[in-house]
């Protein structure tokens, strides 16, 4: 999302409180004003947290739609960019939390045998081979966003087909199979920038020729 138009103005007092009231009503047009003012101020929020530009792009939007659907919580009598700083930050510290969480409940839940082809009776060396590549995928999954880290994982772990991960992310299945690719193709290049080079598995999984 690109919002750092030199066209963006300030907008305080009366007019503000004018362009609230029509968010509230549903004004779309009035709710991009808002974000192109303050985008820059919630996104170097957010940058501050993740440390990556493109990391810091994706939260930011989460950001702003979470403060649109809370919008009607905001106390007028306060300052609304101390508001909307304030809300930024919490949510960036829940979306740390998460993050960790996620981290953690990856590492212990995922079994190396979801993540890399069967070996029938491996050797030793082999079987070391193969934890080292769990251990770098896993630390390459984290490093996605999780919109994407969530459709790789469906698709190449879980085996869900484009439809019903469509179904339970809410989005079409064109979008779905975007993500699915960019996912893999970070993937890769997050191994390959982990220590992966040699691993011709970086991609989890790859589609059939048809």
């Amino acid at each position: 999302m690109s919002t750092d138009s030199p066209a963006a103005l300030p907008y305080a007092g009366d007019a503000l409180e004018a362009l609230i009231q029509r968010c509230l009503r549903g004004d779309q047009l009035a709710w991009e004003l808002i974000v192109r003012q303050y985008w820059r101020k919630v996104f170097n929020v957010a940058y501050k947290f993740v440390g990556k530009h493109d990391l810091a792009e994706d939260l930011a939007q989460d950001i702003f739609l979470k403060i649109f659907k809370s919008l009607d919580t905001f106390d007028r009598r306060a300052n609304f960019q101390t508001w909307l700083i304030s809300v930024s930050r919490n949510l960036c510290i829940d979306h740390y939390r998460s993050v960790r969480k996620e981290r953690e409940t990856i590492d212990r839940d995922v079994d190396a045998n979801e993540l890399s082809p069967t070996s029938h009776d491996p050797g030793p060396i082999a079987a070391l081979e193969q934890r080292d590549r769990v251990v770098l995928l896993r630390r390459a999954l984290v490093e996605l966003p999780r919109t994407l880290r969530m459709a790789v994982l469906m698709r190449d772990i879980q085996e869900m087909s484009y439809q019903e991960i469509a179904v339970t992310l809410g989005l079409p299945e064109g979008t779905v199979k975007s993500r699915i690719n960019r996912g893999r193709t970070e993937l890769a290049r997050h191994v390959k920038r982990l220590g992966g080079a040699g691993w011709t598995s970086a991609e989890p999984h790859r589609e059939p020729q048809r």
